[in-house]
């Protein structure tokens, strides 16, 4: 498998950006970075090299909360929209980056919100009270929030802005990404690159100084909890280029659910069994402020009205109690990301905190304890990641800046269905981006004129224990004998970890590609088992691929015997009655086995048997063959007929793998 990476450009990732450079002229100093948070949002500048700062609306407010209000029929964002959650719970959306490319069937955890129960993707109905549906997608909201933050900063610079680059969770999959870059564009942005949260607060800190030795060398660990999301990513800084070097977390896993445990003992304080939706939005709202508060202090009341709940002390160990199997969970993670990074933690030169989620006592002193460090925190987490992605939106924007390259990694194995429902894995899991990855697939059959590209995700042997991504054709492929035709595979991922799949036919020239564009992507739990299952169920992946080969390479022999039959069995001297009929019972029997059989050897056996029984077959139409193709020739003439057919055996015998036929 060929594998390249393309680095270019002078700026501070001197990477490859992710599409063609756009018509529009960029204009230095006029691009914009933006945290788009599940809590939060923030959107930043650091026009021609100067130092990043957050911008503020006309009130002095830098942080936006990301919710939007479709009350009454108006769009309200922020604040405002916040402000009447509990008065209408279904038509304020609050932590909708947790929606964001998701199908319905992956949302599993508790909201007030009316889902439309007949779409593939997930849509909001937010129509008030007795009115028809009127249904919004996450990617249309979030482009609302975008657009806040778009006229905020075009307000500062006295001008429209040229770009920006936005800020994705580390693990986001492909749709997830997707999505967020689709909610730019509809915000009237034009998204320069998405930038991994864990990367954009490494660019904030200036980890490159902070590094060890003279050419400024060093590994850091990046733990980033915001609202909805988790993430730790591996970094090492050595000679001017900062390499992720293992990224993990949990996308369904944030200050969100510190909310919603701290709501459930809220409830169950006021004897509530089944909360109505604008209960439920006063639990969690009231929940968030009790959490907030004791990051600074022990104690806290709480009064809830709707839910007739009086004053109610709730103390910081309660807090802690109820959270602390979801901060063990991060532990857990962040070990296992240390892990496949091959770093042990006294071996790190810092660990940096993102995300708002990090002010809570008990986040803070369970990651000191698990990397025996106290970890910094000198840059408001709020903000840090907004500060990396205004650096990094001035570069693309053309100014000039100093900085690092850095390499990221994709967190998911990318590959294709194979004959047998077999994954040929393409791009493996923590490989570096952006990459460009190839391979050579072959026909199966000398009737197969096309070719069906399945793409999945996942880290399994076997295409149906994967996510299923995209699916193309790829048509006019020539007639050609089993295993001699080529079909190159080609897939790329750019700088945002978005997808491009290529099939191209070597002898024509035939081309097929696709972007691939999931409807919808990962949970959060799934993305896990996709990881820990491709460990858990080794053994038995294996073999189940081991009976899938075996099947494919039966199939293979018994169709390229039949077809000789075909052709040459009634030839005189060829084949006599008596062998025939052996070689079409053993054909009967290897079918046999092959249907009956579970496991891999008595398939492997019965071909060789059958090898072995029409080997007399086989060599007389070669030799018949060559006495053909040598009349009249001379003897370099044979021996190079010799040579070419000796290198199309090396050349059969050189990919196993055939990419499945359409239906």
């Amino acid at each position: 498998m060929a594998q390249s990476i393309d680095i270019q450009g002078g700026g501070l990732f001197q990477i490859a950006e992710p599409e063609a450079p756009s018509k529009r002229r960029r204009k230095p100093g006029k691009a914009i970075g933006i945290d788009l948070g599940t809590t939060h949002s923030l959107v930043a500048i650091a026009p021609n090299g100067a130092a990043p700062r957050v911008l503020a609306d006309a009130e002095g407010q830098t942080l936006l909360h990301s919710v939007v209000s479709y009350a009454g029929g108006e769009v309200v964002v922020g604040r405002a929209a916040r402000a009447v959650a509990v008065e209408h719970p279904e038509q304020v959306l609050s932590s909708v980056k947790r929606f964001m490319g998701r199908g319905p069937k992956d949302i599993d955890f508790t909201h007030p919100y009316r889902l439309a129960d007949d779409a593939q993707v997930v849509r909001l109905d937010v129509a008030d009270p007795g009115q028809p549906p009127r249904y919004v997608s996450p990617v249309e909201v979030s482009a609302r929030i975008l657009e806040v933050l778009r006229d905020r900063a075009e307000h500062e610079l006295d001008d429209d802005v040229s770009g920006a680059v936005i800020t994705v969770p580390a693990y986001f999959d492909e749709a997830q990404r997707q999505a967020t870059k689709d909610a730019g564009r509809i915000a009237g942005l034009e998204v320069f690159r998405l930038l991994a949260e864990p990367t954009a607060a490494a660019l904030a800190y200036g980890l490159d100084r902070q590094g060890r030795g003279e050419h400024g060398e060093g590994s850091f660990a990046v733990y980033d909890l915001g609202g909805g999301t988790f993430d730790i990513s591996i970094l090492r800084l050595r000679a001017g280029v900062f390499q992720v070097l293992a990224t993990s977390g949990d996308s369904a896993l944030g200050g969100d659910d510190f909310d919603r445990a701290l709501a459930g003992h809220l409830r169950e304080l006021a004897k509530l069994s089944a909360p109505s939706p604008a209960q439920q939005q006063e639990l969690m709202l009231a929940a968030r402020a009790a959490k907030e508060a004791l990051s600074d202090a022990e104690v806290t009341s709480v009064t809830l009205e709707r839910c007739e709940l009086g004053p109610t002390q709730v103390t910081r160990a309660q807090l802690d109690a109820l959270i602390l199997p979801l901060v063990k969970r991060t532990i857990k993670v962040s070990k296992a990301a240390l892990s496949d990074a091959g770093v042990d933690k006294r071996e790190l030169d810092g660990v940096v905190l993102v995300g708002g989620s990090t002010r809570v006592p008990l986040v803070r002193k369970l990651v000191e304890q698990a990397f025996g460090r106290e970890p910094l925190a000198d840059i408001d987490p709020d903000k840090v990641v907004a500060y990396g992605a205004a650096i990094q939106a001035d570069i693309l924007s053309g100014s000039e800046r100093e900085g690092v390259t850095l390499l990221d990694v994709v967190p998911l194995s990318l590959g294709l269905e194979t004959m047998g429902g077999i994954v040929e894995k393409i791009i493996p899991r923590n490989a570096t981006i952006p990459i460009s990855a190839r391979q050579v697939f072959t026909n199966y059959s000398e009737k197969q004129t096309g070719m069906t590209v399945h793409v999945v995700q996942g880290e399994r042997e076997l295409a149906d224990d994967c996510r299923s991504l995209a699916r193309f054709e790829l048509r006019g492929i020539p007639r050609l004998p089993p295993s001699m035709a080529r079909v190159e595979i080609t897939f790329e991922l750019d700088a945002d970890a978005l997808l491009t799949v290529t099939a191209r036919e070597l002898m024509t020239g035939v081309k097929q590609s696709i972007e691939v564009k999931p409807t919808y992507g990962l949970s959060g739990d799934e993305v896990d088992e996709l990881v820990m299952d491709s460990l858990d169920h080794a053994r038995e992946d294996f073999a189940a691929r081991n009976l899938a080969e075996a099947r494919v390479e039966m199939g293979r022999v018994m169709l390229a015997l039949r077809t000789a039959i075909d052709e040459v069995g009634s030839i005189e001297g060829m084949l006599d009655p008596e062998e025939h009929a052996q070689i079409l019972a053993a054909l009967v029997e290897c079918e046999a086995v092959m249907q009956q059989s579970e496991h891999a050897d008595p398939i492997n056996k019965a071909r060789e048997q059958l090898e072995k029984r029409s080997e007399p077959f086989a060599r007389r139409r070669m030799e018949r063959a060559l006495r053909a193709g040598m009349a009249g020739k001379s003897l370099a003439e044979i021996e190079s007929a010799l040579a070419e057919e000796q290198a199309l055996d090396e050349r059969r015998g050189a990919h196993a793998a055939e990419v499945i036929e359409p239906q």
